[in-house]
Parts: structure tokens; sequence; C-alpha cells
């Protein structure tokens, strides 16, 4: 959609194919008794990307479109020995002097000092892996930019997220915070580069943000601008194949064995699915384009209908690290289910999510193992129920470290899996953002793509996964399109 509306506004005629009911991708919401919850993102991180999307597209800024506060603190972390910290939006300052009390003189110092590492690792990245196209050769992004400290008798640098934390932040609370930024993006911190230090960095420098209504009202935001600038949606049609003609592709074909000629074709769905279902033809996967392989990760979320008001003074977010790192870390490398996750509790305190003053909607994420690209595992299908609602019961247990009286509480649960992910978009796994490091495995694909007139966007193409970097995306396209292969960003 952010591809669309900005081609609209340079004068293409734009359709919008979607095989589902509803716009807005992974954008979606689970509605029930008055209650309602986020199914994907529940914060926004650099809004300045849907800021300029609506300044492009039209007269009226997004503030206007959606309320959209700074959540604050921007969240709290209970860790594995019981210590709790609130860390304040945006402010390093306050984020320093918050970690030293709650953690011990030096810890905020420590954590500083990793940041002014991780800002040099952004400074270098931020512009080629998020603002400009990828270009043909993309070797220089396989070297890791973050500048880690040699320690040790060998003197050797940090190589992924979890050396990080072990050796340059000395602490395992520090760490723990580290490595749970990882886990929200869906990285496993034990194969995760160095390079990933740049995502606390990005959310501790820009801040944290809230969508009144929660994030599918962003969604909405943005189908309105689209159908605003006469962008027209045809839902319950599924794309069946791209048509190609002389190299170039030329059109579509709907599921109904209608085609449909075009000058353009944008590719949102999630590349695995577009490939294996072949809707761009292949004969070996050798064909693939790159497209994150490495990740393996998705989601299980739990949504919490509550009886009672959420409490004053309650946090918008809360992390309860695991109580077991090392059986976490060997749960994402093995593919089961963990005994104590990491997870994130959100509870947003909006009117529009619950039935009256006298409830709460709350959610519970958890990143998981999801399989590989072709098959859903033993965990996600049939047979893995007990297993999956098991799982689920500890996560929610771990939530009552952040939702008072929460079993008492309780009315009823909805389980979100990866199985709902792969029926809504055709894959388990949910992407990352693009990352620099680890050979280039953490690329995803160039948003120009084979054959010419087709491009890629969204989570799997450049720049990655996340809701900024999708509206990222957008504009590469709709750049790539209008001003053709010379294009390289806008600053």
């Amino acid at each position: 959609m952010a591809a669309a509306a900005r081609l609209a506004v340079a004068g293409h005629r734009v359709t919008v194919y979607e095989r589902t009911r509803t716009y807005g991708g992974a954008v979606g919401r689970l509605e029930r008794d008055g209650f309602a919850f986020d199914t994907g993102p529940g914060l926004l991180h650099l809004p300045a990307v849907y800021r300029d999307l609506f300044v492009k597209t039209g007269k009226e800024p997004l503030e206007r479109c959606v309320g959209l506060t700074q959540v604050d603190p921007a969240s709290r972390h209970v860790f594995a020995d019981g210590t709790a910290v609130s860390l304040p939006n945006a402010s390093r300052a306050g984020i320093v002097s918050a970690l030293d009390t709650a953690l011990g003189g030096g810890a905020g110092e420590r954590w500083g000092a990793f940041l002014n590492r991780a800002r040099d690792a952004w400074d270098r990245s931020r512009r080629p892996l998020l603002e400009e196209p990828l270009p043909a050769d993309v070797r220089p992004f396989a070297r890791d930019p973050y500048p880690a400290l040699r320690t040790g008798l060998l003197r050797r640098p940090a190589v992924t997220l979890a050396d990080v934390g072990r050796r340059e932040l000395r602490d395992p609370r520090l760490a723990a915070l580290l490595e749970s930024h990882a886990l929200a993006y869906g990285f496993d911190p034990a194969t995760a580069p160095a390079a990933a230090a740049v995502l606390p960095y990005m959310e501790q420098t820009f801040g944290s943000w809230y969508v009144s209504g929660g994030i599918r009202a962003l969604a909405d935001a943005v189908y309105e601008r689209c159908r605003a600038r006469k962008v027209e949606f045809v839902f319950g049609t599924a794309v069946t194949g791209v048509l190609v003609e002389d190299g170039r592709a030329v059109g579509v074909e709907l599921d109904d064995r209608e085609t449909v000629e075009a000058d353009h074709v944008v590719a949102g769905a999630p590349l695995p699915a577009l490939y294996r279902e072949q809707v761009l033809e292949w004969e070996s996967t050798d064909e693939w384009p790159r497209h994150q392989q490495a990740v393996r990760t998705g989601r299980v979320t739990v949504c919490l209908a509550l009886r009672g008001a959420r409490e004053a003074g309650a946090v918008h977010r809360t992390v309860v690290h695991s109580t077991d790192r090392e059986d976490e870390l060997d749960s994402l490398a093995r593919g089961r289910l963990s005994e104590r996750p990491t997870v994130v509790v959100l509870r947003p305190d909006d009117e529009r999510l619950r039935p009256d003053g006298d409830h709460e909607s709350v959610t519970v994420t958890a990143t998981v193992a999801a399989g590989g690209a072709w098959a859903s595992g033993n965990l996600w299908g049939a047979a893995g129920g007990p297993a999956v609602e098991a799982f689920a019961d500890r996560m929610v247990e771990a939530a009552a470290a952040a939702v008072p009286g929460l079993r008492e509480r309780l009315l009823w649960r909805v389980v979100r899996t990866p199985a709902d992910t792969f029926r809504e978009t055709g894959v388990f796994q949910v992407p990352g953002p693009a990352l620099a490091g680890a050979g280039g495995s953490l690329l995803p694909a160039a948003n120009p793509a084979p054959p010419g007139g087709l491009y890629f966007a969204g989570g799997w193409s450049h720049p990655g996964g996340g809701l900024a970097h999708a509206g990222m995306s957008g504009a590469l396209v709709a750049g790539l399109i209008v001003e053709g292969a010379g294009f390289r960003g806008s600053q």
C-alpha cells in the first residue's frame, strides 16, 4: 500500500489484488466480545517513515489521520533474578541513570559506551541498508560494521550479538536486555551478527510510539490514503502467475484465469510463497533471489481478555526475560519450544480495545523456531496442539510478572501461532530487518526482481521486515518505477 499510494500520486493507475478479504497483510486485528487485539506489530518505531509517506501523498499529515503518542516508559524489563528496570523513551541520559539505579553503578556507563559503538554501526549502514536500493554487488555488506571491542587474552572481537553481551556488557541482565531486542525482531542472539546492535540503538534513539486504536489503525489510514488517491482494491482474488514476455513482466494471471496487463508489477507477498506456489516460475531453488534464508523464527501470540480495570501506572510494554537463557537459545537452534520463554507483554491504555473501563486487552508474544520454508513441522500441525497450548500456559505464567492478578482476571484467551501466519501470508516465518555482517545471509531480496518490470516490496525484500522497513520498501519501489534504475533513494 505504501508503494501504491506513492505511484498513484506520480500519475500511475494502480490496482491492488489481495487474496484475503481485507488489506494490511500481517498488520491484522482480532475482535471478539468488545475486545480488540493487534495480531501483528504493537508499536511503531521510526514514525518519520510514515510521516514522509503522508506528506508525499497528500496534504493531511500523519498526525491528522491517526493518534500518535510516545510510550513512556518505553519498556519495563523484569530479569531472571527478579530485578526490574523501567527505561524512559528516547532519553540516553535517562536510560543510563535508570540502569545504574536498578543494576548497580557502572551498568549504565557500560550500556552507554555500547550504544556509542552501536551508533557507529548505524551511521555506517543506515543509508545503504535502509534508504538506498541495494547495489548489484552486495559483498561489502557481508562485513560487520559494528566496531567490537577486542577483549580476552587473544584480543578477539565479538562476532555475534551474544558475544557482545558477554564480552562488552559483562552483566547477564544487560546481556539479556541486549538480546531481547534481537528476539523481538526474530533473530537468534547466538547467531545474529554483532551489527544487530543497531536494533536497540534505533529504538532508544528514535523512540517507541503507539497508534490510537492499535497499529491496525495505521493500516486503515494508509488504505484510506490509497483510496483517496484513486488506488483500486480487489479483495478475495489471488494472483496465480506473473505474465512475462521477452524477459519482462507485462501483467498478472488471477485465480479465475483472467489476465490483467500492466506496465509494472509489484509483488508484496513473501518471496518463499511466491516461488513455492509457482507465481514466479522456476526450475531450481538456485533461481530464488536472496530472501533472508537464515531467518527460521516466527511468533506465538496469546491474546488475553481480562476482567477488571487496568491499574493506574501500568506500563504499556513489559519484557519478562527467560529464567533459563541457555534453554531458550537451545530451543531456537533445535526447533523446539522453550520451557522458559522471554515474553513481551503489551497493555495499551486504549478504550477502543476493550468493551468498557472494567476490562483490559493484553497481548503476550514470544519468538519461536518456525521451521524451514517448506515444512510446517510437527509443532504447528494438528499433532502439536497440546504442546502449543502448554507453551501458551508458560507464556501466560511468565506474563503474570507484568499483570497483577492475571490468572484470576482471565476471561478467555486466543493463541496465535506460526500456523496462523502461514494461513495469512503463505510462510511460517516473520522476516527481520536487513543486517550487515553474517556473510550477507541477513540481506533481503533486492527490490528490482527478475524479470524486468517486476519489483519486490514488503518484509522479505529490501530493507527487510518491520513496520518502518515496509514503508521504506514501498518508497524504494515507487522511486525505482518513477525515476528508473538511476534512483538512489531520498535523504
